[in-house]
């Protein structure tokens, strides 16, 4: 077996794609994100009843999220054309609506609308360009379906700051889907391209599609997502992206959409190496929950983008914060909800405390210590121990010279003996033993 060359990147335990063995009681464990309220309530007069599709980006020392302004008459049909809106926070958590003075509604431009076309403000969505050869004069790029005869077409637009918007080109990406979806693209540094995902229909189920472009302009024929043999189920949105502390994965979280069932949504979890075969969990990542505003027609989508947040809890550290929607189709102003997680808290490996272990593959790293990602309980404990390439104990890094970690925190230095240097290790096969009691492990990165 070739060891995986791993560096100095941070692995998570989305995916088993470096576990070896488990042995014990223990298994890869989905977590919930916790309810930190509603953070907007859509509202204005510009907004409304099917608001939707937010992204949320960081920009500058804050953050924005972007957002389709819409609303249904009392039969159900559009009350006025869609348009977008933007929302600015300096935290992450507490927004507002900035009168931007761009487009004038019903007179006045004391409003935050930052696109009112046919052709794009359906769903659009932005993203800002990385590529280090990108035009300066396109700083920022977005993707946008729109209504009528654009009702089946995607189209490229670009801007400098983000909310003054130029149409890229008179003609649709070349490209063929439905679209009416929270469509993302983004620069992907580990193909050096940028990359689309977009629904469409597989075996009559709505599902996901991705292409790849070197200039934004020009695209590849688009394939669908393989989930390896993991049955049909409705995909509608698809929010996948590098995740930011660890880019050489992509973390997804595309809405499941039951249409047997009142047309009723969750959030899904989804990873993958490659961005094209996923690792789906079926289990729901978001539920709808005790929250009755949750349980109606699409009133629980993932939207897009993951930031980093102030906890609530004094001394703990930074978390991500994720946002849902509630309250669409039901007559009412729809409301975006936070959800927070720990850092890396997708997926760990959950031990009882009878005690669980894993032990990784053969790997290769680049530093001279090991950090984790853990939590135990108080009774609980997690040990490592250092096996050569053959599994055998390396020498001085026996179970017994670990030292035992009871405690929670994002970013433990583990022990032997007292002693952190893992320096003489650095290039060679390794595999890590992690042995654990009422526990979870998370993440891991050699520094």
């Amino acid at each position: 077996m070739t060891p995986a060359n791993i560096g100095s990147q941070r692995e998570l335990f989305v995916d088993t794609t470096l576990v070896d063995t488990l042995t014990g009681h223990i298994h890869q464990h989905l977590h919930e994100p916790a309810d930190k309220g509603i953070t907007i309530d859509h509202d204005a007069p510009w907004e409304g009843t099917v608001c939707g599709y937010n992204s949320t980006l960081r920009v500058g020392d804050g953050f924005r999220m972007y957002y389709r302004g819409w609303d249904l008459d009392e039969n159900g049909k559009a009350a006025r054309p869609a348009v977008t809106c933007v929302a600015e926070s300096q935290d992450g958590i507490a927004w507002t609506k900035p009168n931007l003075g761009i487009f004038s509604y019903e007179g006045s431009t004391d409003n935050n609308i930052i696109l009112d076309t046919d052709f794009a403000s359906h769903n659009f969505v932005p993203f800002i360009d990385t590529n280090p050869d990108s035009d300066p004069a396109a700083t920022w790029k977005g993707v946008g379906r729109g209504t009528g005869d654009n009702k089946r077409q995607l189209y490229s637009l670009h801007s400098t700051d983000g909310l003054h918007w130029e149409q890229s080109s008179p003609d649709p990406m070349p490209l063929d889907g439905k679209f009416d979806s929270q469509n993302v693209a983004y620069w992907d540094p580990n193909i050096e391209s940028y990359r689309i995902y977009f629904r469409d229909m597989e075996r009559d189920h709505r599902a996901i599609r991705t292409a790849v472009s070197p200039d934004f302009v020009e695209w590849t024929e688009s394939a669908f997502l393989d989930y390896g043999g993991a049955a049909d189920t409705h995909l509608y949105t698809n929010q996948i992206e590098p995740y930011y502390r660890a880019p050489h994965i992509y973390v997804g979280f595309p809405t499941r959409f039951i249409q047997d069932r009142g047309q009723i949504t969750e959030g899904l979890f989804t990873s993958s190496r490659d961005g094209l075969h996923f690792n789906r969990f079926e289990e729901s990542f978001i539920r709808p929950g005790l929250n009755p505003n949750k349980w109606g027609n699409r009133c629980n989508y993932t939207w897009y983008g993951l930031i980093e947040t102030p906890s609530d809890i004094e001394g703990a550290p930074p978390e991500i914060s994720i946002f849902t929607d509630e309250k669409y189709y039901s007559g009412k102003p729809v409301s975006t909800r936070r959800h927070t997680l720990r850092l890396d808290g997708f997926v760990s490996m959950r031990a009882g405390m009878s005690g669980g272990e894993v032990i990784t593959q053969p790997i290769v790293f680049a530093g001279s210590e090991l950090e984790v990602n853990v939590s135990t309980s108080a009774a609980g404990s997690m040990r490592i121990e250092i096996l050569d390439e053959d599994s055998k104990t390396v020498e001085g890094f026996s179970l017994e010279d670990a030292d035992e970690f009871f405690g929670d925190t994002v970013e433990h230095t583990a022990t032997w003996k007292g002693s952190s240097d893992l320096s003489k290790l650095e290039g060679q096969p390794i595999r890590l033993r992690f042995v654990l009691h009422d526990a979870d492990v998370y993440s891991f990165k050699f520094k």
